[in-house]
């Protein structure tokens, strides 16, 4: 049998989504399905542009995922979102909820607007 130091964990990969504060295996799993396969690509999109496609990928709105992005982004823990900040998020939650979720959209017509074949 090995000794203790003999034995070496994986490095975890930088840029797994799960690499990212705040981002467990359904978020990273929902990010997935919306097209945002590594950390970078979170990065690169931000949090708002993120949350739109999770609302297209056809994730019901929440508000805690949508600030969840962006404090991960920040590096700060879900729950430090507070105060005024949190009233801008929410305000910002609810315009991008307004602009980009139809609850009434159907599987059919999502998967068609994901491939662009849909006219809005």
């Amino acid at each position: 049998m090995a000794a203790p130091e003999d034995i070496t964990m994986p490095k975890p990969d930088p840029d797994d989504l799960q690499s990212s504060r705040n981002i467990g295996p359904a978020m990273a799993q929902s990010l997935r399905k919306a097209g945002i396969k590594s950390a970078s690509d979170l990065r690169e999109l931000g949090a708002d542009q993120a949350y739109i496609a999770l609302l297209r990928s056809g994730v019901s709105p929440h508000f805690i995922m949508y600030y969840v992005l962006h404090m991960a982004l920040q590096g700060r823990a879900w729950n430090d979102c507070k105060g005024a900040e949190k009233v801008k998020l929410r305000a910002s939650f609810d315009q991008i909820c307004n602009d980009h979720h139809d609850p009434d959209r159907s599987e059919f017509e999502r998967q068609m607007d994901i491939l662009g074949l849909r006219a809005k």
